[in-house]
This record gives structure tokens, C-alpha cells and sequence, in this order.
């Protein structure tokens, strides 16, 4: 650590990361870990530029686990240009278990039923702290 440098947890909110087209199962990176640095997915919103379809299903997660930050989720409620919509871990009685990532792990989202060929826009919002 530098010399006046503060070893605190922060909230990031990164640039938004394009989803090219959801009619497309490719992942998309979201955000990797940096090198020396623990993470804490909290939530993140998704914007559609036009109808995505009543069919879209998507995840966010680690690379090798895809569904361990936000399960399947529907995103037929994305129905026009600059709609979004919020996604995080539902709260109930019992606290949803959430997972941290560490340096080198990607976070991405997967589309894994087809929606509309359109493009969108996802903000990733993490704690970010050295390790």
C-alpha cells in the first residue's frame, strides 16, 4: 500500500458494458477482477434500445458458474428504447446467499434463451477491496 493510500472497501459503478445483440448466447464480459482485489457484487441495471422479445432469458455470474449472482430472469418487461430494469438478489426472510470473486474472476452475462436482435447496455455496481 502507498504511502497516505486508504485500505477501505469503495462502491464502483464501472462504464456501461454494451450487450451487442440478445438474440445472441455469446457471454459478455462484464468486469474482471484486478489483481490483488476481492469483490462484491451488490446489483446491477440493464437497459434495453428497443423490444427485447417476450423470450429473453439472461444471468449474470462468474464465467464458470453464470447463474451465482443473478439466476435466470426474465427480461420480457423490456419493451422499448431506455426501458431498464434493476437486477439483484431477492430479499426475503432468509438472506440470499451471495458469492465474492477474487483476482483474475470474470463477471459476465449470459444470454440463455434468445430475445429480439437489439442491443442494450448493463451497469454492474460491485464493492471492490484489497484482498
Amino acid at each position: 500500500m502507498a504511502y497516505g493510500e486508504i485500505n477501505l472497501p469503495h462502491l464502483a459503478g464501472g462504464a456501461p458494458v454494451t450487450i451487442a445483440d440478445f438474440s445472441s448466447a455469446t457471454p459478455t464480459t462484464l468486469y474482471t477482477v484486478p489483481t490483488g482485489y476481492v469483490c462484491y457484487p451488490l446489483y446491477a441495471l440493464l437497459e434495453c434500445n428497443a423490444d427485447v422479445g417476450a423470450n429473453l432469458v439472461f444471468s449474470i455470474g462468474k464465467s464458470t458458474a453464470l447463474t451465482d449472482f443473478i439466476g435466470s430472469t426474465n427480461g420480457d418487461n423490456l419493451d422499448a428504447d431506455n426501458d431498464f430494469i434493476f437486477l439483484g438478489p431477492v430479499p426475503s426472510a432468509t438472506p440470499a446467499t451471495l458469492k465474492k470473486y477474487t483476482a483474475g474472476q470474470i463477471i459476465q452475462f449470459n444470454v440463455s434463451v434468445a430475445g429480439n436482435a437489439v442491443a442494450g447496455q448493463v451497469l454492474l455496481f460491485i464493492i471492490l477491496r484489497v484482498a
